[in-house]
């Protein structure tokens, strides 16, 4: 079960000094008496999320919005400030991220460059095969474990300062020093303890898989579990057609094939939950649409749970089975990706799903259903009559996507605009346009590509009006027909 339940999420940062003397001097300025100097700057307030197992999840909105920071939240790299974390039944709070069973991938693949894609690949699997060893131990740690322990520091130290190594010289140099400390340990090891057969035939068998990790195929040691790894890691290269590439290193690749080994080094854990940020933001947009398709159907084959961060609105209205839409720390709308377009829940929503975004005009309503403009007045169909009874005689918010708009002969449901801007696109044609008494108020229009149109020009347009949108100007929420 690999249910994601995010409880009443809260997230903040304390303000710096320089940022806590500026919000303190405006609150002096401040003549609200409920004015209050806070010395924390509030990131994700009030997410409560549910995401269905097996279900893609995107996480949409504005840079800054909050969305990196809860997925890092879940991911364990960032600590709550209140609320829950759930996978399933276990409670995910005050657990460590290697104890989440979360793979995640980062915006810039984040891969060991001295590894090859092979090793990237096996890398996960290694250290959680000997975490699982080590937690079968009920108390401590055994002596056994406690050389293990130092092997694998001096073998990270020593893979650190291999990053900074360009010079195959140094690299062999830095190698064979390894194996000369690892080889000491085992010696001074076995002098000063006592081990049974297996305790001594598990380290030699450990000490020969990293000895021989660097040679040819033909001469390495592989153990069982070793053997284990590569079937795996061999089957997750094949699923993502990398198999030619796992004796490379990561420089000698491209940003779709990185791309690909970041996804295959969080697929060969095979997690509960797979976390994405932003993953496809350093390709070009060709290959962005390939691999955002690659992404969607590995997802289905696998059917582990997704959870998918981008700033992109067409990669979430193509990828997600819902979208979770943020602004400034809160969630706005949670749906699918028709019903996020078609029944924005707000104004931000409205504007910010669709490309180009909705046309906003502020228009009278009149009971019992007609909308006035200084340009245009129309009746609005039946269905709308109940809902805004209340908002008889007050100013709404009309809004309008470019598609519903139409070039039609002049007509008093008609607005009289002015061509600015013409992007013909081939397909399609975008117009940039200005009402004809208000030049200020501008609106996008999507034409047919058999129109010519030339910049200048004074077109009327219709309205569609089964497809308008209408929102309260004070609270920005959107009034829905019944």
């Amino acid at each position: 079960m690999a249910k994601v339940v995010l409880e009443n999420i809260y997230k903040s940062f304390p303000l710096r000094q320089g940022e806590q003397e500026k919000k303190a001097n405006n609150v002096a300025e401040s003549v609200s008496p409920e004015a209050s100097i806070s010395t924390s700057n509030s990131v994700l307030r009030r997410i409560n999320l549910t995401v269905e197992d097996g279900e893609f999840m995107v996480l949409v909105g504005p840079s800054g919005c909050g969305k990196s920071t809860l997925l890092r939240s879940i991911a364990g790299l960032e600590v709550l400030t209140a609320g829950n974390i759930w996978i399933g039944d276990r409670l995910l709070n005050d657990l460590p991220p290697k104890d989440r069973n979360i793979a995640m991938v980062f915006q810039n693949y984040a891969l060991y460059p001295h590894l090859t894609v092979y090793d990237n690949l096996a890398f996960g699997l290694r250290r959680s095969q000997k975490e699982e060893v080590r937690g079968k131990k009920e108390e401590g740690r055994s002596p056994r474990e406690e050389v293990r322990g130092k092997r694998e520091e001096g073998r990270g130290k020593k893979e650190e300062e291999t990053k900074t190594e360009t010079e195959a010289e140094k690299s062999s140099l830095v190698q064979a020093e390894k194996i000369k400390n690892q080889l000491k340990e085992v010696i001074n090891y076995l002098a000063s303890n006592t081990l049974n057969k297996e305790q001594i035939y598990t380290l030699g068998e450990d000490f020969l898989v990293g000895a021989t990790r660097k040679l040819p195929p033909g001469l390495r040691y592989f153990s069982e579990r070793e053997k284990a790894v590569g079937k795996r890691v061999r089957a997750v290269a094949q699923l993502l057609q990398i198999e030619p590439l796992l004796n490379r290193l990561p420089k000698q690749l491209s940003g779709g094939q990185k791309q690909r080994v970041a996804l295959g080094r969080a697929m060969a854990r095979n997690p509960e939950v797979f976390l994405m940020d932003e993953p496809l933001s350093n390709l070009d947009a060709k290959l962005r649409a390939q691999t955002r398709s690659q992404i969607v159907q590995l997802q289905r084959q696998l059917g582990t749970t997704t959870i998918y961060v981008t700033h992109d609105q067409t990669e979430a209205m193509t990828m997600g089975d819902r979208i979770a839409i943020m602004n400034a720390g809160q969630l706005q709308q949670v749906a699918q990706p028709l019903e996020l377009y078609n029944k924005p829940a707000n104004l931000f929503v409205a504007e910010f799903i669709g490309s180009p975004p909705m046309n906003f005009l502020p228009v009278q309503f009149t009971a019992p259903l007609l909308i006035s403009h200084p340009q245009f007045r129309f009746t609005l169909p039946d269905i709308w009559a109940k809902n805004l009874q209340q908002y008889d005689g007050r100013e709404l918010i009309l809004g309008i996507r470019p598609e519903h708009l139409s070039i039609h002969p002049p007509a008093t449901k008609n607005l009289s605009v002015q061509v600015e801007i013409v992007e013909a696109l081939g397909h399609e044609t975008y117009l940039r346009v200005c009402l004809t008494d208000a030049p200020a108020v501008r609106m996008q229009v999507r034409v047919p590509p058999e129109r010519s149109i030339r910049v200048g020009e004074e077109l009327w347009l219709a309205v569609a009006h089964d497809k308008i949108h209408l929102f309260d100007p004070d609270t920005e929420l959107a009034i829905f027909p019944r």
